[in-house]
């Protein structure tokens, strides 16, 4: 079992060009993702979580565009690239790779399941010829006997009878197309697998069961996992580590279990405060006054300072760094930097 760093960013910056200016959605984004490891990433709708978990497999959308920073991985095998010469093992900046080196590294050595399987399944395709596809598209010489033996492996340990590989999306319930999306992004063994909102649309048993199938699926196929969600209660059962992401920034980043029972930024305390607790009944649900910012026309500082009733001087003017503090977190925040 491989140990160490398997993804480092550094500095990353995701910029999209719009009519009414540059919006940054991420702006100098830098943490490291052990081996084994699953990271949640959580914030407001719109903050960048989706697009932080794009550019990791460089299909941020059009006008997006990185501009800045590195993505490093470490690859554990050589990658076939059809055609061309291998992508040897090693470690590699993503940003460096030709798209041909991209896309075979996709689906064979990053996964992604995307928010909402109706949209991402074809609906003119039965479920065999989705894993029928994936399959070929990394080895175009792979038999059917192959695939029909993997795509079966797969849905097997999903709880997916291989008996359905010849229905279509529409036939299967929201919870085993989730478990459908999850088999394609498991079929070629990952080393990392993003999943990015994988139970929004889920009922809370549907969901519940979802998550310990992930759980499971991370200890069978030795996975590292990145786990975008607006949701901390799902990244409180499910996350060895939380990054919290606040206009494209990575504000705090700690352990599970630090970030729950000792936040430290006011934008962390906030959203932990506006999660209902049943152990509370009595306790008033709380609120993020305003609105997060106009990417387009960034304010000084700090950016959450116009909604944050600790703001200071100096988080008006300038953007508080991320640094290591005493309780073993990183966060963005003057009020844990003797600096001012």
């Amino acid at each position: 079992m491989q140990t160490g760093d398997l993804l480092t960013i550094n500095d990353l910056v995701v910029e999209y060009k719009t009519r009414r200016g540059t919006a940054r959605g991420i702006d100098g984004v830098s943490l490291s993702l052990p081996c084994h490891t699953t990271l949640g990433i959580a914030g407001e709708s719109g903050c960048g979580k989706s697009t932080l978990g794009r550019a990791i497999i460089r299909l941020v959308p059009y006008p997006g565009r990185i501009t800045n920073g590195s993505i490093e991985f470490e690859l554990d095998r050589d990658v076939n690239v059809p055609d061309k010469d291998p992508v040897r093992a090693g470690r590699y900046n993503l940003l460096d790779l030709n798209k041909d080196q991209m896309r075979a590294l996709r689906g064979e050595q990053i996964a992604y399941i995307f928010q909402d399987p109706m949209t991402s399944l074809n609906p003119m395709l039965n479920i065999r010829k989705h894993y029928r596809e994936v399959l070929k598209a990394h080895n175009p010489r792979i038999e059917d006997e192959v695939v029909t033996k993997r795509t079966e492996e797969v849905l097997d340990a999903l709880g997916i009878s291989p008996e359905r590989m010849n229905d279509y999306p529409h036939q299967f319930s929201g919870g085993m197309r989730q478990r459908v999306m999850i088999g394609l992004g498991l079929v070629l063994r990952p080393r990392l697998l993003i999943a990015d909102e994988p139970t929004t649309s889920l009922d809370v048993i549907v969901e519940a069961q979802i998550l310990q199938e992930m759980a499971r699926l991370k200890r069978d196929f030795d996975l590292t996992m990145i786990l975008i969600t607006h949701n901390l209660g799902v990244l409180a059962e499910t996350a060895d580590m939380i990054a919290i992401v606040y206009a494209g920034r990575v504000v705090e980043l700690g352990n599970t279990i630090t970030i729950f029972e000792d936040p430290l930024h006011p934008y962390t305390k906030a959203l932990l405060d506006s999660v209902p607790d049943v152990r509370k009944p009595d306790r008033k649900l709380a609120w993020i006054p305003g609105a997060p910012p106009e990417l387009t026309h960034p304010i000084p500082g700090c950016m959450f300072n116009p909604r944050c009733s600790h703001a200071m001087d100096i988080c008006r003017e300038i953007q508080p760094p991320l640094q290591p503090d005493k309780n073993g977190s990183q966060v963005a925040c003057y009020l844990y930097q003797e600096a001012h």
